[in-house]
């Protein structure tokens, strides 16, 4: 389980729980990024329209790149409502997820990584 809290603000902190993600996802493990806070319009149409880090692919590379190993991108409930984000906006691949089903996979074994 990857976390991501930084959108287009941050290219650098955008792209590193996707590329981490992917590489998890390539080697056939079960891969999740989990999007908070400004994150999550990275899960909507068109969210990751021109975000690239110096040294990085393109994040809608790597997004989908990642989707195609069977990675899964989860967006915060919570952030998403306040946002103004449904359903109707997301993007191929995306869901969004209440706190209980973030909890759930931790306590099931999912290791939390972070890119502060």
């Amino acid at each position: 389980m990857f976390l991501c809290t930084h959108g287009k603000e941050d290219a650098e902190r955008a792209s590193l729980p996707f590329v981490a993600a992917s590489v998890a996802a390539t080697a056939g493990q079960e891969a999740i990024v989990v999007c908070t806070i400004e994150a999550v319009w990275l899960g909507t149409k068109n969210g990751l329209d021109g975000i690239e880090s110096k040294g990085l692919p393109p994040l809608s590379k790597t997004c989908s790149d990642f989707l195609a190993a069977g990675g899964k991108i989860w967006l915060c409930g919570a952030c998403t409502k306040p946002r103004g984000i449904t359903d109707t906006q997301l993007a191929p691949g995306a869901t969004i997820v209440g706190a209980a089903k973030i909890v759930e996979e931790i306590a099931a074994g999912a290791k939390p990584v972070s890119f502060a």
